[in-house]
């Protein structure tokens, strides 16, 4: 009947239509960032002030009472200076230093545990106030008051884990100085894109540093980074191949095996 046709059509074009929707609402931005760059490289960021994002924050540490700094006019010494030339080493909020990291990190452990017991436990009540011949009456089949109670128990637990990893990373960044705390410290951040075809490598970097910890060819070693935030991924076509689909991962989440 043409009437249930076009009914039964509007149906399956009802459920395809939620399912589309739910798929939107699951994958979320990206995936509309993604159908908007099919065909093209992924763009590159712009160039913003961090301090101007929604999810930044001002770092809050427990500062030193403030002290007030010597002058001395008639010195041609200047207190924190390397030289009596111009100091090129960032120090004010907007500078620019190099973070180089050099990270070779191993990390092998093996666990073994083996863990085993036994129970055995028997309680007999020959004399109970001279009621144990009235559990005959409870008890159809009868009782023997001197094994009353019988109980045993066995349990084993063996388990076995291994950790074998390798990690190293070799790269230099520029980073800002966008704050500068009351004790003279310098909080840093730090990003870069490279894009290679259809992929991009994105290194990002932040922390806390100390003006002392910087060399003359302003430089700073990532191990005297306070607080340091490393990343380093990429996004592309390669990357997308590489990572679980949405549905999986909210499967591998919620399902309890």
């Amino acid at each position: 009947m043409p009437g249930k046709n076009v009914q039964i059509s509007w149906r399956r074009f009802a459920l395809v239509s939620t399912l589309i929707g739910a798929t939107a609402l699951l994958s979320g931005c990206n995936a509309m960032k993604r159908l908007s760059e099919v065909g093209e490289p992924p763009k590159l960021s712009s160039i913003d002030n961090p301090t101007q994002s929604e999810s930044y924050r001002p770092v809050s540490l427990p500062m030193p009472a403030p002290q007030v700094a010597e002058r001395n006019p008639n010195s041609l010494w200047r207190a924190g200076a390397r030289s009596f030339f111009k100091d090129q080493r960032a120090n004010q909020v907007g500078d620019i230093l190099t973070v180089v990291v050099e990270m070779s990190d191993n990390a092998n452990l093996s666990n073994n545990t083996l863990r085993a017991r036994t129970n055995t436990e028997d309680l007999g009540v020959p004399n109970l106030f001279g009621l144990e011949s009235e559990l005959t009456k409870v008890l159809p089949e009868g009782i023997d008051p001197t094994n009353a109670f019988n109980m045993s128990s066995n349990t084993s637990n063996r388990g076995n884990g291994t950790l074998d990893r390798t990690e190293a990373i070799s790269l230099r960044v520029a980073a800002i100085v966008i704050q500068v705390l009351p004790n003279g410290n310098y909080v840093i951040h730090g990003r870069q894109e490279i894009r290679v075809n259809s992929e991009i490598r994105e290194v990002q970097i932040a922390g806390v540093i100390r003006a002392a910890d910087i060399s003359s060819a302003n430089e700073v070693d990532y191990d005297k980074i306070a607080e340091a935030r490393i990343s380093y991924g990429g996004r592309g076509t390669i990357s997308d191949v590489q990572q679980p689909r949405y549905g999986s991962e909210v499967l591998d989440i919620i399902l309890p095996f």
